[in-house]
């Protein structure tokens, strides 16, 4: 009895945390890392490091334009949303289309492989 009350319990805990998991281990890093690099030059993935962008460190879960130290755009600090992998993923395709207004100066990334390793290379992060 004891075992399959164990066995139990660690399915539903592996079952619980496979999502996080999938998450951090479905992606190449490798390949994140190289889509990070685009955008080295103006963001920091240490903790309050901001540079012309704030620090992308604890992004997933964060409140869009609310980092405390980083003076965002107005467009940003109204935006309403949380950053998730989903907003996450619409605004790199297309940051100007996604908050109009916002003063990020990038174009936007097409390739959703390549989003989808950023943003997996960027949970570690957290």
């Amino acid at each position: 009895m004891k075992k399959l009350l164990f066995a139990l319990t660690m399915s539903a805990m592996l079952q619980a945390s496979g999502e996080s998991l999938a998450a951090s281990d479905s992606c190449d890093k490798q390949i994140g890392k190289s889509q990070y690099n685009k955008c080295v030059a103006c963001h920091s993935v240490k903790p309050g490091v901001h540079k012309m962008g704030p620090s992308l460190h604890g992004l997933i879960g964060r409140k869009a334009g609310a980092v405390k130290g980083f003076g965002f755009s107005y467009a940003m600090e109204q935006a309403g949303f949380v950053w998730t992998q989903e907003s996450l993923d619409q605004f790199l395709e297309s940051p100007m289309q996604s908050v109009p207004g916002t003063v990020m100066p990038f174009g936007g990334m097409q390739n959703s492989d390549q989003r989808k390793a950023l943003i997996c290379y960027l949970q570690q992060f957290q």
